[in-house]
C-alpha cells in the first residue's frame, strides 16, 4: 500500500541562547563553538514540556493537511526525553489534539528516532493496520545537558517537528535501511535510574549526556554515508538523482565530511543547526517543515532523510515528494 507525506508542522522554544550566553556559564567563546560545531545559537524550553512541544507540532502538522484529524489511527513519538515515563509522548498528544481513535507509541533510539519512526510508521500502514499516522520527533535535551560541561553543553537545543502521512495512491516513502550496534554504545550515553527497592541501594546515576567526541564523528561519517548509498541500492536511483539530502543536525563538520567524502554538493544538505542546534530526534523534521514552509520541496523530488545516534543507531529514508 502506498504511503505518502501530507504535511509536515514544528515547535521550538521561544527562548534564545546564543554562543555569547554559554560564554558566561563555562570557558568557551562563539568562535570556538561556531568552527567546532557550527552552530550559533539554539532554543531551550523554560516551562514547556517534550509532550507541549511535540502537540504544537502535530497540530500544525494537522491544521496544514486539509486532513480530518478524525482520521488519525496511529501516533508514533520518537523521543529519548518524555516528560515521565507514562503516559508517553504520543499518549499526551493524544489527549491535547483529541484524537482518540489513534493507537500510541513512543519509539526510543536517540538521534536516529525520527528516521526509525517513519520506517516504522510505514510498515504499519503498508500492513493495511494503519490508514493515518502522525509522527512526531520531539526533545527536550537541555534536561540531560550538564551546564558545567563545555564540550557537550555547547551541543544541544530543544524542538519538536512533525509529519502527517496517509495511505493512498502516491508513494511517497519509498525505502528504508536502518542498523544499530550495541557493542559501542558506550562512545555516547545518557544514564537512566538506578536500582533501589528495600533490598537493594545503588548511588544515583549520572543522567547527563556523556560521549567520546572523536569516536562519534567517526562513526556518524560513516554511518551516514553507508546508509545513503544503500538506501539507493536497488532503486535505479543515484545521488546525482535526490534533490536534498536533510541530516541530522549534530555538527557542520559532520556534514561537510559526508558530503566530501560521498562527492555530492555541500548545498544539497539541507542545514539549520546554526540556529538550533542539535535537537536529537526532533531535527530532521524541524528541517523538512522548514524547507516546506520555505517552498524548497516541489512535486516529484527524491529526498533522503539520514540520521545517527546513541545506541549505537543509525539509518535513512528515500521519500518522494507528492505534494507541491
Amino acid at each position: 500500500m502506498a504511503v505518502e507525506v501530507v504535511s509536515t508542522g514544528s515547535c521550538v522554544p521561544e527562548r534564545v541562547v546564543t554562543n555569547e550566553d554559554l560564554a558566561c556559564l563555562v570557558d568557551t567563546t562563539d568562535e570556538w563553538i561556531r568552527t567546532r560545531t557550527g552552530i550559533r545559537e539554539r532554543r531551550l524550553a523554560c516551562g514547556d514540556g517534550t509532550s507541549d512541544l511535540a502537540s504544537a507540532a502535530a497540530q500544525r502538522a494537522l491544521e496544514s493537511s486539509g486532513v480530518d484529524p478524525s482520521l488519525v489511527d496511529l501516533i508514533i513519538a520518537a523521543t529519548l526525553t518524555p516528560d515521565c515515563f507514562t503516559p508517553t509522548v504520543s499518549c499526551t498528544v493524544q489527549k491535547n489534539l483529541g484524537l482518540t481513535r489513534a493507537t500510541c507509541f513512543d519509539l526510543w533510539a536517540g538521534c536516529t528516532g525520527f528516521v526509525f519512526s517513519l520506517m516504522t510508521a510505514h510498515s504499519l500502514m503498508e500492513s493495511g493496520a494503519f490508514k493515518c499516522a502522525l509522527v512526531v520527533g520531539a526533545e527536550t535535551l537541555s534536561k540531560l545537558t550538564d551546564w558545567t560541561d563545555r564540550a557537550t553543553c555547547v551541543l544541544f537545543g530543544d524542538g519538536a517537528g512533525a509529519v502527517l502521512l496517509i495511505s493512498g495512491r502516491d508513494s511517497g516513502l519509498v525505502r528504508h535501511v536502518s542498523g544499530s550496534d550495541g557493542a559501542r554504545g558506550r562512545v555516547l550515553t545518557a544514564g537512566g535510574i538506578s536500582a533501589r527497592n528495600p533490598f537493594h541501594s545503588s548511588a544515583p546515576g549520572d543522567h547527563y549526556i556523556r560521549m567520546d567526541g572523536s569516536e562519534v564523528f567517526k562513526f556518524a561519517v560513516r554511518a551516514m554515508a553507508d546508509s545513503i548509498t544503500q538506501v539507493l541500492d536497488g532503486t535505479g536511483l543515484s545521488t546525482d538523482d535526490v534533490s536534498y539530502f536533510v541530516p541530522h543536525q549534530a555538527n557542520d563538520r559532520i556534514i561537510d565530511f559526508v558530503a566530501n567524502r560521498m562527492g555530492i554538493p555541500r548545498g544539497r544538505f539541507y542545514t539549520n543547526l546554526e540556529r538550533y542546534g542539535n535537537t536529537s530526534a526532533a531535527s530532521i523534521p524541524i528541517a523538512l517543515d522548514e524547507m516546506n514552509r520555505a517552498g524548497l520541496l516541489r512535486k516529484g523530488m527524491k529526498l533522503i532523510t539520514v540520521g545517527f545516534g546513541g545506541g549505537l543507531t543509525w539509518g535513512a529514508n528515500l521519500i518522494t515528494w507528492t505534494r507541491g
